[in-house]
């Protein structure tokens, strides 16, 4: 048993109680839909499996800081939980199967702990540090993760989400490009553009806009089954304001043709950090 393990568990009893209740507001037709200020949707099913971890957190670990979508930070110190109640929640009001909670933990500035859970799909993944990515039904069903060893940008299969975010941060071009340098291209898009790249069902995933919820648990699914997570600028880890998933064989000769390198930085510094 390492140091987290009982960090684990306890995202993983997070994760359960969640899925039961995510799962009943899914199809609802009595599902309440607003638009918060950024033009996003956000529903009751997100507020409510927000509330539901911040619940156990607030039993289970009241020392810790919280940073959440919905209901933003709370407490400080070195440990903080980070959740994303519903990733995909367009997804989510529209029928369709591909939405995630996200729930990472963070100590001294790494994450250590990432748990998704796509109880519409059937499908859960997670990891810890030095300890493996994983997916299956549960802790005791699981299979362990491995990248792809994909090592030609022509052999790759790249998954984003949209060109939208591409052209508004002038970027369009390079993507452009990688799209017509690699095998294929697909938009599994969200939490499952990382999760299949963790699994070598993809070789690359990338996305130009998020936020530090939306990155940080799937950081060491990524990085556990030996794959890299950086920004799009090549900085390790969810800080950057975008993303950048590869097998780590493919990282450097795509942020060569994306031409990202040295683009102006957006940062995403954690939420109540000291310093």
């Amino acid at each position: 048993m390492t140091r987290h393990s009982d960090d684990l568990h306890l995202a993983h009893l997070m994760a359960e109680a969640v899925d039961e209740l995510t799962l009943s507001r899914f199809h609802a037709a009595d599902l309440a839909v607003e638009t918060k200020p950024d033009l996003t949707p956000v529903t009751d099913a997100d507020k409510r499996a927000e509330e539901s971890i911040l619940g156990h957190l607030e039993r289970a670990r009241p020392r810790d800081a919280v940073f959440g979508e919905e209901f933003g930070t709370s407490g400080s110190g070195d440990r903080m939980w980070i959740i994303d109640p519903i990733d995909g929640t367009k997804n989510f009001v529209r029928g369709v199967p591909v939405w995630a909670t996200l729930i990472a933990l963070v100590e001294d500035g790494e994450v250590v702990i990432g748990t998704v859970s796509a109880p519409a799909l059937g499908r859960r993944w997670w990891a810890m540090k030095d300890g493996g990515s994983y997916t299956g039904r549960s802790l005791a069903q699981a299979r362990r993760l491995q990248v792809s060893q994909v090592s030609r940008l022509e052999d790759a299969s790249l998954s984003i989400s949209s060109l939208t975010g591409w052209k508004d941060r002038g970027w369009r071009e390079g993507m452009l490009e990688l799209q017509d340098t690699v095998w294929r291209t697909r938009g599994y898009g969200d939490f499952f553009s990382y999760t299949l790249a963790a699994e070598g069902a993809v070789d690359i995933a990338c996305e130009p806009e998020l936020n530090l919820y939306d990155m940080a648990a799937l950081v060491p699914i990524v990085t556990e089954a030996g794959g890299r997570f950086t920004s799009l600028q090549g900085e390790e880890g969810p800080w950057g304001g975008n993303a950048l998933v590869t097998n780590s064989l493919l990282h450097e000769q795509v942020l060569d043709v994306l031409g990202t390198r040295d683009a102006e930085k957006s940062p995403t510094p954690l939420p109540g950090a000291r310093g």
